[in-house]
């Protein structure tokens, strides 16, 4: 990829995120976005991981431009996709000048960055990888690989137990204190599968995040509305909508927490834009198409690509890595782009 427009969409996320982060009405106006029995005490001033997502039309004068498809406070695969764009260069044998990391980073630079974010101070035997079902996971790969870097486990959220205010799991009859988590669950999961927790996030326990969750609401589709840049589509939160717009399969119909896609509608239409019950309308959000521009030619002609650019904030907010998600489906990810080939993920070389 041209490293001009890597960094460019770098740049452009990082004043995103500043934009939210360093606002305080929109900090206050983004705590009526954190469910209740989700708010977790101690917030921390920043989040520590953030991706942003761009796609790329073509303007007026036919150069590529980003345009933000959406932006989360959560973890991404910090531990694979490092893994995977070395893996590419070595088994196609590519030019071993070309790299992979952001900010300056190199191969060092960024295990060492890694581990303070997740490791911290603790000792990595009290630091775990919290999930739902990890085994079951598509991002195995990714936790498997956080384990073999930094020495920590993944663990059920269902085997966490709590004694006073402390967090513990079990491995062969031993308890094992938890003293640092790093949150891989995502609570639409957790309502989906009806999870029956043996602590509440609500308690002030003796624990540290690794990225404070309460930003994965914070910062989310929640935000979109309230960007003012260039690369933002028009958005409004489906109960502020004024009027629904006559061309709408020119738009999507996003709820606000949902993963991977889930309950995302492409085109959708009046009738099923009235049918959203009232006390749900604050949860969704109707945004504007962008055509993204088919920029990767494959055996099966041209294909979009997303640029998912991924951040570390401990010091300083730091681009590190970025996600390439290909495909020709309406919408990008695994499950929308079923039965293809040459689709899915890869790495962004430069």
């Amino acid at each position: 990829m041209p490293q001009t427009l890597l960094e460019r969409m770098a740049r452009d996320g990082k004043e995103l995120i500043r934009q939210l982060v360093e606002n305080p009405e929109y900090h206050a106006r983004s705590s009526e976005s954190i469910p209740e029995e989700f708010k977790i005490p101690n917030e921390t001033p920043h989040p520590m991981f953030i991706q942003v997502d761009f796609g790329l039309v073509r303007d007026a004068a036919g150069e590529l431009q980003p345009r933000l498809v959406e932006l989360q406070a959560f973890p991404s695969l910090y531990a694979y996709q490092p893994v995977l764009a070395r893996t590419f260069m070595d088994v196609y044998g590519l030019d071993q000048g070309l790299q992979f990391l952001l900010g300056g980073l190199d191969s060092a630079s960024y295990l060492r960055l890694l581990q303070r974010a997740i490791v911290g101070d603790e000792e990595p035997a009290n630091v775990i990888l919290m999930e739902i079902d990890p085994e079951r996971q598509k991002t195995l790969p990714d936790f498997l690989l956080t384990e073999k870097l930094l020495g920590i486990r993944t663990v059920d959220i269902r085997a966490i137990k709590k004694d006073g205010n402390r967090l513990y799991w079990e491995s062969e009859g031993e308890r094992i204190p938890i003293r640092r988590i790093y949150n891989r669950a995502i609570v639409d999961e957790l309502e989906r599968k009806g999870v029956k927790l043996g602590f509440d996030f609500r308690d002030d326990l003796q624990v540290e995040w690794a990225g404070h969750p309460n930003w994965y609401f914070r910062i989310s589709k929640y935000s979109i509305p309230y960007l003012k840049h260039e690369t933002v589509p028009k958005t409004w939160f489906l109960d502020r909508l004024e009027r629904v717009p006559d061309d709408l399969e020119n738009y999507a119909l996003k709820p606000l927490y949902s993963f991977a896609g889930l309950g995302v509608v492409i085109a959708p239409t009046k009738e099923g834009i009235a049918a959203v019950p009232a006390e749900r309308r604050s949860q969704y959000i109707l945004q504007e198409r962008l055509h993204f521009e088919p920029v990767i030619e494959t055996p099966f002609g041209g294909t979009k690509v997303e640029v998912r650019v991924m951040y570390i904030w401990v010091d300083e907010l730091t681009p590190v890595v970025t996600i390439l998600r290909m495909g020709r489906g309406l919408m990008m990810g695994v499950d929308h782009n079923r039965n293809m080939e040459w689709v899915g993920s890869s790495a962004g070389l430069f």
